[in-house]
């Protein structure tokens, strides 16, 4: 069982900067692989980013290349989103989703508000 809480949301103006955090409990924590998807309001929930849990290899979503870094921190159980250069299209619901072997869990979201 994996127990995943996010923080670090908020608002900011476009152009900010904000981090979130996402504490795993379970010992297991390290053979997941995380990522983080959003939801904006109205819309599907869409795939952010993700971080392997072998070989710390990552992968972005075209919308956030080069704006988002995701890394994780094995040894605290936690795993981060640092994301500058924040747009207004960026306003959403972010959630924290662990995967392997088929099981999965998610965490309750953290909002995040860009104005512009």
């Amino acid at each position: 069982q994996v127990q995943l809480v996010e923080s670090g949301g908020g608002s900011v103006q476009a152009g900010g900067s904000l981090r979130l955090s996402c504490a795993a409990s379970g010992r297991t924590f390290s053979t997941y692989a995380m990522n983080w998807f959003r939801q904006a309001p109205g819309k599907e929930r869409e795939f952010v980013t993700a971080i392997n849990w072998s070989d710390g290899s990552t992968r972005y979503a075209d919308s956030v290349k080069g704006r988002f870094t995701i890394s994780r921190d094995n040894a605290k159980n936690t795993v981060y989103l640092q994301m500058n250069s924040l747009k207004p299209e960026d306003t959403a619901v972010y959630y924290c989703y662990a995967v392997n072997s088929g099981r999965d869990y998610w965490g309750q979201g953290t909002q995040v508000t860009v104005s512009s």
